[in-house]
């Protein structure tokens, strides 16, 4: 599939590993459905994440999933490919193409089924997939500012420009 422009654009310096924790706390209610008034909201979607090796891609992960009610060890999917989880029977799939080095092995793993609407599917290096993947929910770009990090969160659907609206407002610049 060829790329999608974004529909909506957000940027934010964080300084820390702290602030990168809050901004995906903040975004998991929202992923999730939670603290809408919009009922015809519903959780799940795609998220890809983008950004160099130690950027805070996994971290982001992990603090959003966290924050989603995920109790336990999160592990990072680097070597399993996938690391699945269930909140209130809600489905998170964290996938890591990192290791692929061609684009179609993510669809020969089998991964294609777990790409639901109603599931929330966050993939690490999904530049990987080449143009098989559909156009995310919302694209994150982590980069290195600094000590701490840039982060560009670009809506390509119609739930992205909702959550990033929303976002906006609960961590103004």
């Amino acid at each position: 599939m060829p790329a999608s422009q974004p529909v909506f654009t957000l940027t934010r310096h964080l300084p820390d590993e702290a602030a990168t924790q809050a901004l995906a706390a903040s975004l998991a209610p929202l992923v999730c459905g939670q603290n809408t008034t919009d009922s015809s909201h519903h959780a799940g979607g795609r998220i890809h994440l983008r950004g160099d090796l130690g950027a805070g891609k996994t971290s982001f992960v992990r603090a959003l999933l966290r924050a989603a009610g995920v109790t336990g060890r999160i592990k990072s999917p680097s070597y399993a490919l996938v690391e699945s989880y269930n909140v209130s029977n809600l489905y998170f799939y964290h996938l890591d193409f990192y290791r692929f080095s061609e684009s179609r092995e993510w669809v020969d793993a089998g991964f294609r089924d777990i790409l639901q609407d109603s599931h929330i599917v966050l993939i690490e290096w999904p530049e990987r997939a080449g143009d098989l993947l559909l156009a995310p929910d919302l694209d994150i770009h982590l980069e290195y500012a600094g000590s701490g990090r840039h982060i560009t969160l670009a809506a390509h659907s119609d739930k992205g420009p909702l959550w990033l609206t929303r976002l906006a407002t609960i961590m103004p610049d």
